[in-house]
């Protein structure tokens, strides 16, 4: 049996903290934090994925009011043991250049982009985390024989759960956290060489 590298394990009995993650750089480029335990996302990514996330932080940036930003790939510092990176997160307020994570009180907007080995995570425990740190909006982008198709949910503040608003196939428009008007369709066109 081969031993873990010593960056792997925890530095204390309950695991790791939020600000650790700061101090692994021999950690994979996405790793997350879920209540102390590293997660780690070590399948290659799809093209599909890629494209969907890439126009989609694009797309919510051009149509974002000022002082609200998209960013792809951003951890979220939900506590002192959860830490997780959404594909897509929209944040208001100033943003400073140099840090590594969002605080969820200026997060308008989570998005998870479902590939097969995240499924049950962004399904369950990440959706159910991100309520918990009253995260007011999430989708779940899904593949659905090529198509992007988004599950979009509100947070119910008395319950800290998600309720399902609407599913959009073709077109997404939405009036939260601001007007936002996509092509589905766009996100995953593969343009042909002229």
């Amino acid at each position: 049996m081969t031993a873990l590298p010593d960056w792997m394990i925890p530095p204390r009995d309950e695991g790791w903290f939020a600000d650790d993650l700061d101090h692994l750089p021999e950690a994979p480029r996405h790793t997350e934090l879920i209540d102390g335990a590293l997660v780690f996302m070590m399948s290659p990514q799809r093209r599909w994925h890629a494209r969907v996330v890439r126009r989609l932080v694009v797309a919510l940036e051009d149509q974002a009011p000022e002082g609200v930003t998209a960013d792809q790939e951003m951890t979220i510092r939900l506590d002192k043991r959860n830490r997780p990176e959404p594909d897509v997160v929209v944040s208001s307020g100033p943003a400073d250049n140099d840090e590594t994570w969002i605080d969820p009180a200026v997060v308008l907007l989570a998005v998870e982009v479902v590939s097969p080995e995240s499924g049950y995570r962004d399904k369950t425990v990440k959706m159910r985390k991100y309520a918990e740190a009253g995260i007011a909006n999430y989708w779940l982008v899904e593949d659905e024989d090529g198509q992007a198709v988004v599950h979009v949910y509100e947070l119910d503040v008395p319950t800290k759960t998600y309720v399902p608003v609407a599913i959009a196939r073709d077109v997404l428009e939405l009036s939260v956290p601001f007007p936002i008007a996509i092509n589905l369709a766009a996100l995953v066109a593969v343009k042909n060489p002229s």
